[in-house]
């Protein structure tokens, strides 16, 4: 009823009005609708709203309203300033008007009038600019390029409104597109608390015809005049004529978007057809420059970009990688092609005074492994290198270098390895691999910036894209964004030659790559990942400087090894092209320990090659170098030989200069050695009074001992082709100094009277107070070259001798002094090493008559001295045998050998001390080997000692260790109690450690000792997996609190060994609550002597046809089951949910109804059986008779089967041979010990394992003993 009257009310203020009755009429129908839609919205309008509207019409004069989006207020102010708006009524443009680029008012707002009255001339302004005689053009992107409806609201509207909205002219043709709008047509007009002119929509319709379109509104959401919004007004009743013209602007609308449609599907087509072409694998590597310039590049990035979106959606990121890197800038080839001109040669030792090698021809794959700590190491890297050619090949996960980043989720690898041993060949061979197309072909540019050659602009400030264009001109025209949306990899190498301070801690934080900052601030955001986050990051290093990168900035650390040994034998293959010359090389090189150590670093075999190939080849005469001294020597003096000849043709040189260079370049070596540094600048070698405008000449002398290089962009770097070259040069300059001026450098004397052996003697006390070794192979060169023989050599050089036998003698005898006191192994090893340089070989020759006496206890009776005991650990370190398990019962059982031999320990992967008569002294030192980072230590067995729980404590502390990486322990029988399983529960707690195997059996731990090893086995850094507890002394109390640990969801037990402990069948029901819960993981359960019966067969029968139970072993030997325990067993066996794959039941009181039971278990289909234990029961014939029936099926898959002591006869085995020739396809072993076949049955079964048709592979029939 309020609905119809309120029409009622609106017919009768329509009737009988003055000039715009019809206009008046038509804003009616037009409320009607409106007032509809705004009661189904909440909203009304009163009898006297409508009233007051019409009273307004008639009675109302123009108000002094402002021509802006709200007109408020009343009165005559309000008229006089629509007059005058009215009069500065617009004129006809001759000529359109310009484009309104951006602006989103450019047409006339609908007014909205709040709390006032408009005037009605107002409308009438709006409207008369004069009619277009064309369309008008695109408004791009209006929103609401056409006049919006009117909404009533509280309020009266002015019944000219809508003649003045829709009388606007109609164009002879239709307007241009309205590109973007959402409210291009009519939008109704709100009013709200106020009264609109009667005049507005006059105002607002009748613009007048311009000649000529207007020009495009580009950006304009309200181009064209919105609809009115008034609140508390009234409105026109002219509005309806606009929706006409609307109707035509939407017809011309869809037909222009249909032809755009049209175009953009036929670009979008082209550029698909493109995307095909060049994902065929025809396609040449530089076609995009064909393309360029076909459509604009924007267009060809967009595409591409919503082609790459839609193809990872489809989850095709192979193939939207591939077209992502073959449709790359046209500098990716240009780039390449640098590079690879750049990286395919090598300079061997060589600098750019000499030739150089494909790198392809020679490189050989280097031994690389992951996982690596990339912890600190300072330790000499000859030392280092020693520990690692000690270290097990099978604790090692070898990558391959270009497989570095494989995996997705590796952002940043550090990669670390002593100097020489390849790292930065390594980088060069991934480079030019890429280059060349064969690797990492989803990776589009590689920057490679050594941190050598930036330190050469550490001083500047450059944004991140201003120095790869100074270190790469051929990616200038690469834009910022360009590094974000390809995948690009940044090589560091070298990071031990940085001379950035790298200050993660305080440097600002950067992440726009065109902002200006230090190179200092730039690598460590680009590390941190703020600067290119997508970007890829390979940093390398020597292993003393890996500190400097902040672990958590490292997804992956790697470390080169060098070569391994059939590496070493591949290199000397390739190096050298004559292979009888080669392979003799290689048989003296393993003929000499500390050589062949050292050709794990390639630089090293380099230098052997380049020596050997000569002498062994009969270019050169004299004795072939057996020590590194030697070696070195026979380099050197190959350098000066051949320099004049290699590069000028002729053999003459200035014996004194040349002796000055090399003494110059000697000093040089031994003070940077001093300072730790490898790679040189000119200011360092002005310190050591080199001319740095003559230093070409000193690499000329010594081309392939000193290297002068161009850095990629700016300066000169220098340094020797190796730290052991720097080394050997520093000893030299070290002895020369000596014997020409009597100065000892080492301790900085100007003038020393002292002897030689005084000399000698110095030096080895320096390089033993050295912590990390630095002079560790210093020392070994100073003493080589004290022994007349080599300084013969060297007679070119040293115009003077200074070493005497005497003075061998003595040295020899003052280092056997050392060995004799407290040492660490490292400096004992090194001192023997000294002694092989000094050519003494006496305590390694006493120690070997000890090796050869028998197989165990060898040195048993023997009292060895100190320095006896460190030549046997250097003997067994430097064995041509890995060192992969030490077994101290070989030497002796006592705690003294142990202690002597810990080196030897911590470089073996396994260590045998069982029943060797340790105490917990031993634990102590054991700890220590645990927490070592060198140790190679992954399995440890201690049964048998009286260690206690003392002991174990001990030896927990160094389980704890972040370094320790044991993975099993043995302490069966060790004399242990709860105590131990306290400290032993908190070593499994620790996040640190890595055990998985854990034998504890013959303990008496007791119930309580149990429920504190199971708090640790709950814990959710607990990673062991198999757990020996039998003889423990504990009851059915243990078994709930080991359930509880099966119902752990962190546990990852998979073997549990509760042997002989009394369980009863009630500790069994408490475990099996465990065993059938979805968490429990474990595989392997064993359970002889635990005092079972039926009772306990019937829980584990429903462990077994439990859906979740992941069971595949199960041991209940010892128990008395009876055929009524396996008859209630075999249901479970039979489930189709059972996974049991062995099944022991010896000594079980079992007869041949058990055969029965189990012959139906092997005929089902569901049965996984491999393996079943029946020995020591009362079967006989009946029951192997009924047993074999199931074996004939040929469901039947069964592996092993042992029947020892069975009471079988000759006729039970008939039964089994007619069985396993009826099912001849699974039975591989068959025991049938202490039984009495008869010689047909052996002959019978014996036939079986002849004949090549049956699997069987073991037979054991040894028959029972008469006595």
């Amino acid at each position: 009823m309020e609905e119809a009257d309120r029409q009622q009310d609106l017919k009768v203020v329509g009737a009988g009005k003055s000039e715009s009755g019809n206009k008046v009429r038509q804003l009616i129908a037009k409320f009607e609708k409106q007032a509809a839609a705004n009661a189904g919205r909440g909203y009304t309008n009163t009898d006297n709203e409508m009233e007051d509207l019409e009273r307004r019409r008639k009675h109302q004069h123009l108000g002094g309203g402002r021509l802006t989006s709200k007109i408020s207020g009343s009165g005559e102010h309000k008229t006089e300033e629509l007059k005058s708006l009215r009069k500065r009524k617009r004129p006809d443009s001759p000529e359109p008007s310009c484009v309104s680029m951006k602006r989103d008012q450019s047409m006339g707002r609908g007014i909205d009038f709040k709390q006032g009255e408009s005037s009605p001339e107002l409308s009438h302004f709006q409207s008369e600019r004069p009619d277009s005689p064309e369309p008008s053009c695109v408004s791009m992107k209006s929103d609401d390029s056409m006049g919006k409806g009117i909404y009533f609201k509280q309020g009266e509207s002015s019944p000219e409104l809508s003649h003045f909205q829709s009388e606007r002219p109609d164009s002879p043709e239709p307007s241009c597109v309205s590109m973007k709008s959402d409210a291009s047509m009519f939008r109704d007009t709100t009013f709200k608390q106020g009264e609109s002119s009667p005049e507005l929509s006059h105002f607002q319709s009748e613009r007048p015809d311009s000649p000529e379109p207007s020009c495009v509104s580009m950006k304009s959401d309200q181009s064209m005049g919105r609809g009115i919004y008034f609140k508390q007004g009234e409105s026109s009743p002219e509005l309806s004529a606009q929706k006409e013209r609307a109707k035509i602007t939407m017809t011309h609308l869809e037909s222009i978007f249909q032809e755009l449609e049209h175009k953009v599907i036929s670009l979008v087509k082209n550029q698909l057809k493109r995307f095909k072409k060049v994902l065929s694998p025809d396609f040449p590597a530089c076609s995009e420059r064909e393309v360029e310039g076909e459509v604009d590049q924007t267009v060809r990035e967009g595409t591409l970009q919503i082609a790459l979106h839609v193809l990872r959606n489809m989850n095709q990121t192979d193939l939207a990688s591939t077209l992502q890197t073959k449709l790359v800038p046209t500098c990716h080839q240009k780039f390449k092609s640098t590079l690879k001109k750049k990286f395919q040669r090598i300079n061997e030792g060589i600098s750019y005074h000499g030739g150089s090698t494909l790198l392809n021809e020679i490189y050989t794959e280097l031994y690389i492994t992951e996982g690596g700590s990339g912890e600190v190491n300072n330790e000499h890297e000859v030392r280092q290198i020693e520990t690692a050619s000690r270290r097990p090949a099978t604790q090692e996960r070898p990558i391959n270098c270009s497989d570095l980043f494989k995996d997705t989720a590796i952002r940043t690898v550090l990669t670390n390895g002593v100097a020489g041993i390849g790292k930065t060949v390594s980088v060069q061979k991934f480079i030019l691999d890429w280059a060349e197309g064969k690797a990492n072909q989803d990776i589009l540019f590689i920057i490679s910036l050594p941190f050598r050659e930036l330190n050469s602009v550490k001083s500047r400030k450059l944004s991140l894209v201003d120095l790869l264009r100074l270190f790469f001109t051929d990616i200038k025209q690469l834009k910022p964004a360009d590094y974000h949306q390809y995948k690009v990899l940044f090589i560091f190498d070298g990071l031990d030659e940085s001379r950035l301070p790298l200050d993660f801690q305080n440097n600002e934080s950067l992440s726009d790559v065109t902002q200006s900052a230090s190179v200092d601030v730039l690598l460590t955001n680009l590390i941190k990942g703020n600067l290119l986050p997508s970007a890829l990051l390979w940093i390398t290093s020597r292993p003393a400087a890996c500190g400097q990168i902040p672990p958590e900035c490292v997804d992956q650390v790697t470390e080169v090894r060098g070569f391994s040994d059939p590496q070493k034998e591949e290199y000397f293959r390739k190096r050298i092209s004559d292979q009888s010359v080669a392979n003799r090389v290689i048989t003296h090189m393993k003929s000499s320990r500390s050589l062949y150590i050292m050709c794990h670093i390639p630089v090293f075999c380099w230098i052997a090659a380049t020596v050997l190939e000569r002498m062994l080849g009969e270019a050169e005469s004299g004795e072939i170098p057996k020590t590194l001294t030697q070696m070195f020597t026979q380099f050197l003096i190959f350098q000066i030989k051949h320099k004049d000849q290699k590069y000028h043709g002729n053999c003459d040189t200035d014996p004194q200069q040349t002796r000055e260079m090399i003494l110059a370049l000697g000093k040089l070596a031994f003070q940077q050695l001093e300072k730790g540094n490898l790679i040189f600048y000119e200011e360092d070698l002005r310190e050591c009074g080199i001319d740095v405008r003559g230093v070409s000449v000193y690499s000329g002398v010594c081309t392939q001992i000193f290297r002068e290089e161009l850095g990629l962009h700016l300066g000169k770097v220098f340094s020797f082709v190796h730290l052991s070259v720097q080394e050997f040069l520093a000893a030299l300059f070290v002895f020369f100094s000596f014997i020409s001026q009597n100065r000892n450098v080492l301790n900085h004397q100007t003038h020393s009277k002292s002897t030689m052996t005084d000399f000698l003697k110095s030096a080895v006390d320096r390089a033993l107070q050295s912590e990390n070794g630095h002079l560790d192979l210093f020392l070994r060169f100073l003493l080589g070259l004290s022994l007349e023989s080599n300084q013969t050599l060297l007679r070119g050089l040293l115009t003077q001798t200074g070493s005497t036998s005497n003075c061998r003698e003595g040295t020899v005898e003052y280092i056997k002094e050392k060995l004799r006191e407290n040492l660490s192994p490292e400096k004992y090893i090194n001192l023997f090493y000294c002694l092989n340089e000094l050519n003494d070989h006496s305590l390694v020759q006493e120690v070997q008559t000890y090796l050869n006496t028998g197989k165990y206890c060898r040195l048993s009776g023997f009292t060895l001295s100190p320095a006896q005991w460190s030549a046997l650990v250097f003997v067994l370190l430097n064995s041509e045998e890995e060192l992969d398990v030490f077994d101290l019962r070989k030497y002796d059982r006592s705690e003294e050998c142990l202690l002597r031999l810990l080196p030897v320990v911590t470089a073996s992967r396994k260590a045998v001390l069982s029943d060797c008569r340790l105490s917990e002294r031993s634990c102590a030192a054991l700890a220590s080997v645990l927490r070592s980072n060198s140790s190679s230590l992954r399995e440890l067995d201690l049964s048998g000692n009286s260690l206690c729980d003392s002991g174990v404590t001990l030896l927990s502390a160094g389980l704890e260790d972040q370094h320790c990486k044991l993975e099993t322990l043995r302490l069966s029988g060790c004399r242990l109690s709860e105590r131990s399983c306290a400290a032993l529960a908190s070593v499994l707690r620790s996040n640190s450690s890595s055990l998985r195997e854990l034998d504890l059996s013959h303990n008496s731990l007791c119930d309580s000792g149990v429920t504190l090893l199971s708090a640790g086995l709950e814990d959710q850094h607990c990673k062991l997996e198999t757990l020996r507890l039998s003889r423990c002394d504990f009851s059915e109390r243990s078994c709930a609190a080991l359930a509880s640990v099966l119902r752990s969801n962190s546990s990852s037990l998979r073997e549990l060994d509760l042997s002989y402990n009394s369980l009863c069948d009630s500790g069994v029901t408490l475990l099996s609550a465990g065993l059938e819960d979805q968490h429990c993981k474990l595989e392997t359960l064993r359970l002889s002597g635990c005092r079972l019966s039926e009772r306990s067969c019937a829980a584990l029968a429903s462990v077994l046809s439990s859906n979740s139970s992941s069971l595949r072993e199960l041991d209940l030997s010892d128990n008395s089951l009876c055929d009524s325990g396996v008859t209630l067993l075999s249901a479970g066996l039979e489930d189709q949910h059972c996974k049991l794959e062995t099944l022991r039941l010896s000594r079980c009181d079992l007869s041949e109804r058990s055969c029965a039971a189990l012959a139906s278990v092997l005929r089902s289909n569901s049965s996984s059986l491999r393996e079943l234990d029946l020995s020591d029961n009362s079967l006989c014939d009946s029951g192997v008779t009924l047993l074999s029936a199931g074996l004939e099926d040929q469901h039947c898959k069964l592996e092993t089967l042992r029947l020892r002591d069975c009471s079988i006869t000759e006729k039970g085995c008939k039964a089994l041979v007619k069985a396993l020739k009826l099912n001849p396809s699974h039975l591989r072993e068959l025991n049938l010990e202490d039984n009495e076949p008869g010689d047909s049955g052996v002959k019978m079964l014996s036939a079986l394992l002849e004949d090549p048709h049956y699997k069987l592979e073991e037979l054991h029939i040894r028959r029972r003993s008469t006595h």
